[in-house]
């Protein structure tokens, strides 16, 4: 156990704006990548009903 204390105690842990940046990076990294899926998915079913239709 207690190496694993001396470990962590090793560890360089990130500041509070490196954690708020990072945080906000992968939250807009999430949204984008929502917004995407969202457009290809309405796509593939426009594109889909339109198939059907003919």
């Amino acid at each position: 156990m207690g190496k694993i204390f001396g470990e962590l105690k090793n560890v360089t842990w990130p500041t509070g704006k490196q954690l708020r940046r990072d945080t906000g990076v992968v939250i807009m990294t999430i949204i984008i990548f929502a917004v995407f899926l969202g457009v290809v998915d309405e796509l593939v079913t426009v594109a889909f009903n339109w198939y059907l239709g003919l």
